[in-house]
């Protein structure tokens, strides 16, 4: 990816907590008469400046509803949602919760309005008022950022699932955010496609110092992040790192979880008497830990 002169979030203020989620309820209402669905059950969750979290759980677990939380896409039904201080519920405040806390959603054809890649970026900074010179500015930096500036002038249904992709992320950062939350970016793409937006989303947090949440049904993407959420019944059951949160197998088994397929390895290795760390996360580090277990 080429470089690109995008001012990173990350300061000495990089503990400062960016989204705070309070003892947070929510409910969907029926519309055929039946009592409403609760579907969140006290969460608090602090996501902090320049953070990468991953948000894991099976369907039906509650984490795309409380992503939906992070940009006042939804309200609580009960507890309160903070971005960077301002209150989601305040309706005042809406505009600049939205600039703060980008969405990149599972499907990027439901995010290109465009007929062109650049107009397609160029439209969210219009929406905000940014003037004319400044989006140019702005666009031609977010696709550098993405690695996508040489399709500028693209039709975006003429390109793949995962530049596509990387074209509706290229959007969000056009509009300058602190934060991006991502909700399954990558479901329905091809394994390269994957690749491309997993390492475009390295790239936001470890050089543009933005914030990311990431959702996603893949643990080896769930293992590079700083911290990982596990969510069940609209409840938090664990936290930690990717070590920590991942060395539970068993744990994560008993509530349809899976584990990256390396860690799923180690655990095989030790139960054959190799002498091989618990907090494998990734083929590197498996790699690693046979080579020092078989010249032990």
């Amino acid at each position: 990816m080429e470089n690109t002169n995008i001012t990173s979030n990350t300061s000495e203020k990089s503990l400062e907590i960016e989204i705070s989620a309070q003892n947070v309820y929510f409910q969907y209402e029926s519309t055929d008469g039946t009592p409403p669905k609760e579907v969140l059950h006290g969460v608090s969750i602090d996501i902090r400046k320049g953070e990468f979290v991953a948000l894991l759980g099976h369907n039906g677990s509650g984490k795309s509803t409380m992503a939906k939380h992070m940009n006042a896409i939804l309200l609580p039904s009960g507890g309160k949602v903070l971005v960077g201080g301002m209150d989601t519920s305040d309706d005042n405040l809406l505009m600049d919760i939205r600039r703060a806390v980008g969405m990149v959603f599972q499907n990027p054809d439901n995010q290109l309005v465009a007929t062109i890649v650049e107009e397609d970026v160029a439209f969210g900074p219009e929406n905000l008022g940014v003037p004319s010179k400044e989006i140019r500015e702005r666009v031609d930096e977010a696709l550098k950022a993405v690695g996508m500036y040489e399709y500028r002038r693209h039709a975006p249904h003429k390109l793949s699932g995962g530049q596509k992709q990387r074209v509706a992320i290229a959007g969000i950062i056009a509009m300058r955010p602190q934060c991006i939350v991502f909700d399954e970016p990558t479901a329905m793409l091809d394994p390269r496609g994957r690749q491309e937006v997993m390492t475009t989303i390295d790239k936001l947090k470890n050089e543009l110092g933005i914030t990311v949440v990431l959702i996603t049904h893949y643990m080896d993407e769930a293992a590079r992040a700083d911290r990982v959420i596990i969510m069940d019944d609209g409840k938090i059951l664990t936290e930690g790192t990717p070590g920590e949160v991942f060395s539970q197998i068993d744990m994560l088994r008993a509530h349809h979880l899976d584990v990256p397929q390396s860690t799923e390895l180690a655990q095989y290795l030790r139960s054959k008497g190799y002498d091989i760390p618990a907090d494998v996360l990734t083929p590197e580090e498996c790699a690693r830990a046979i080579f020092a277990a078989k010249n032990h």
